[in-house]
């Protein structure tokens, strides 16, 4: 592992006066294996719209938010078909081979405009049931934070490690276990060090918390709605379907 100890190059907030650009990585280069769709899950509908449309959608809501850059493979010819209501600029970035390459292609791209200061929020294309207030929320719990943070949800069942042959091996101690969810949010300068100290040491991170711990951060929990699932089954694609409803007549 390697020994950088990565720092923010403020450890004072940014004042609202002087308010950093604040970027949505989308990273949307999923083929969605386990959805055993014809298409990737992305583009299977929900609520008169693609998923896609619906996550975007809903963090255009989220007036904070300045620009996106949506990592989009080269192959995808629905993406550029969609209708995006969004008054806000769109980039798009090639997808990578993981999520971690998609992340940081987009991060590259936009590594001539982008302030180390800036934050970036990144969120899952397949998570379209994340409440506007809950992005808001995760933005002012880290506003004065040194790494950033992650919206999450302190896990409720009771967990089990599994042995050989799917036995038991023993219970786990769910006390100070978090479901970890996005967006989740860290200042440009740290995130693209982070992710690419990580690469090379030839570490796949699996979201980018993991990178920032790999470089001996410490990422904030910001406690987020357990409705905001990432569709990988069909049986999530009516949950999310079920929960954009409810959220829609709650106004969440």
């Amino acid at each position: 592992m390697s020994s950088i100890v990565l720092r923010a190059s403020n450890d004072e907030a940014v004042s609202s006066s002087d308010r950093r650009h604040i970027w949505c990585v989308v990273p949307c280069g999923g083929v969605g294996r386990r959805m055993g769709a014809a298409i990737p899950k992305q583009y299977l509908r929900l609520g008169g719209k693609t998923v896609a449309e619906q996550t975007m959608s809903r963090l255009a809501e989220v007036a904070a938010i300045d620009e996106f850059v949506v990592a989009v493979s080269d192959a995808d010819s629905i993406w550029p078909t969609l209708q995006h209501h969004c008054e806000k600029p769109i980039s798009v970035a090639p997808a990578g081979k993981e999520r971690v390459h998609s992340v940081l292609n987009a991060l590259l791209l936009i590594c001539s405009r982008a302030h180390i200061d800036d934050w970036v929020l990144v969120h899952d294309i397949a998570r379209p049931c994340v409440r506007k207030s809950d992005i808001e929320r995760l933005l002012q719990e880290i506003a004065s934070h040194s790494w950033g943070g992650l919206l999450a949800a302190p896990v409720t069942d009771t967990l089990k490690k599994a042995g050989d042959n799917q036995y038991v091996a023993r219970t786990i101690d769910r006390t100070s276990v978090w479901r970890a969810f996005t967006p989740q949010a860290f200042r440009y300068g740290i995130l693209l060090q982070a992710i690419e100290t990580a690469l090379a040491d030839g570490v796949i991170v699996t979201d980018e918390s993991s990178a920032v711990e790999y470089v001996h951060g410490t990422p904030l929990l910001v406690e987020g709605a357990t409705d905001n699932i990432k569709i990988t089954t069909p049986e999530d694609l009516l949950l999310a379907e079920y929960f954009l409803s409810h959220q829609q007549t709650h106004s969440f």
